[in-house]
């Protein structure tokens, strides 16, 4: 898919920056034609890099920064100190309407705070939530909040089903996806008063999604839905569940293959199939926290990923762009206050 977007990228943050950065601008570049890409950070070693990469360094701009973002820097002490690093200079690319969209490997959560006092929110949106893919039973979800949110209310959970049904159409093509709010139990009396309340909204609206209700941490994986929806305590600790526990079958399978000589043949004869396996749940094909509800495009990657992660990343927003997501959310929030008679910002507490 080509496109005429361009694409500021903090290549000073992460943990191999800025060699990955420029290599997965260079895979992004081949997969979306037509994308240009303005870097940030070291001049001399931005520009060393491009010389490997002739036709990235022909659709790219090297821009100067000062400082960078340390990876254990506060949050408030980024906003006071970062104005000129690598990452607020990205983000206020994509203020001054230089670029479309900003992708860091950097400090999540000085990038959220910057992107949030940067670009603000969308109309209707109180609250930005971070979204990311991941493999299921079924497929692919989409799960939200990841914890930029700690406390939500009702009207924040509500918000962050409208923008995860949105992405959920705009980038997995899925016309109709299904919302299910992450619960400690699939009855309708269970869990707080907050979440309940988000179920009655999402349960009365015509918005072009079909709420499936209350889930249950085994429904993620299972697929049983294509959105989950979750405070950023809970989405946070469910996610890296999740995470530590595929790291750590994958430890007892790596171990067991390597027990003895006949384990080791047993591997030779299962390569093939477990190649498939790695390939189906590669952590970098699903690289790529989206910072959803900012008014502009922000995707913060993993920031021990590799080339191929930093491109899958870069990927995300391209084609938030190309889908115009932003656009969708907010006529879905202007429909949903319409309809309901009460902003989306304003459901009671």
């Amino acid at each position: 898919m080509s496109s005429a977007h361009v694409i500021a990228l903090d290549a000073m943050g992460g943990d191999r920056a800025p060699d990955i950065v420029v290599a997965g601008a260079n895979a992004a570049r081949i997969r979306h034609p037509g994308t240009r890409f303005r870097l940030f950070g070291s001049p001399e070693r931005l520009k060393k890099l491009l010389r490997r990469f002739p036709r990235l360094a022909a659709v790219t701009e090297v821009v100067a920064s000062d400082t960078v973002i340390e990876p254990d820097m506060k949050p408030s002490q980024a906003l006071r100190r970062g104005r000129r690093s690598s990452m607020r200079m990205a983000i206020d690319d994509v203020k001054a309407g230089n670029a479309s969209g900003v992708v860091s490997a950097g400090n999540t959560g000085a990038l959220m705070a910057m992107a949030k006092l940067a670009l603000r929110t969308l109309p209707g949106i109180h609250r930005p939530a971070i979204a990311s893919t991941f493999p299921t039973q079924r497929g692919e979800s989409v799960m939200l909040d990841l914890g930029a949110n700690i406390d939500c209310g009702a009207e924040n959970l509500v918000q962050f089903a409208v923008m995860g049904a949105a992405f959920a159409r705009s980038v997995q093509g899925i016309r109709r996806p299904t919302v299910g709010l992450l619960n400690v139990g699939s009855e309708e009396s269970k869990g707080h008063d907050e979440i309940r309340r988000a179920a009655d909204v999402l349960r009365d609206t015509d918005l072009p999604l079909e709420f499936y209700g209350f889930i249950e941490g085994n429904d993620i994986t299972e697929g049983t839905v294509d959105v989950v929806v979750a405070d950023g305590f809970s989405g946070n600790i469910a996610l890296k569940t999740a995470e530590g526990t595929a790291s750590m079958y994958t430890g007892f399978l790596r171990a067991t293959f390597r027990r003895s000589v006949f384990s080791k043949l047993g591997y030779w004869l299962a390569k093939p199939a477990l190649i498939a396996l790695r390939n189906r749940v590669d952590p970098r094909r699903y690289n790529g926290g989206m910072f959803l509800g900012v008014n502009g495009v922000a995707v913060k990657s993993h920031g021990g990923t590799d080339a191929m992660g930093y491109a899958n990343a870069i990927g995300f927003a391209v084609d938030m762009l190309t889908q115009g997501f932003n656009e969708r959310v907010i006529r879905d929030v202007e429909f949903l206050e319409r309809v309901s008679g009460i902003p989306a910002g304003a459901v009671a507490r």
